[in-house]
């Protein structure tokens, strides 16, 4: 919870780091089943929290990823069929606000 003034990493910033590699290696996965010639990837993601309407606190979620290879149209499908397979993007589906950012290099 913000403001508790302890060291160490945040359940925020943990749960960025898992789902920051999950969804990495799904964009991975997906390029491979789909023999899409993906030259690189990387992914960040931003955890925060927001407020429920009764007061409470969720999870709010922007996933980066770069992707090496591909025009962004291409990117865009592919990042999208990865949040499809994603385990974090199932597990959260409907329950946060996940926003995708897609950038082609």
């Amino acid at each position: 919870m913000p403001g508790t003034g302890r060291k160490g990493n945040s359940p925020e910033q943990l749960f960025a780091m898992g789902y920051a590699a999950c969804f990495d290696s799904a964009v991975n996965a997906v390029a491979r089943t789909k023999k899409i010639p993906l030259g690189g990837s990387k992914t960040k993601a931003e955890v925060g929290l927001g407020q429920t309407e009764a007061g409470g606190y969720k999870l709010d979620v922007d996933l980066s990823v770069e992707i090496t290879g591909l025009n962004q149209a291409d990117a865009w499908t592919l990042v999208e069929a990865a949040h499809q397979v994603c385990p974090y993007s199932n597990a959260t589906r409907n329950n946060i606000d996940v926003r995708l950012h897609v950038t082609a290099v």
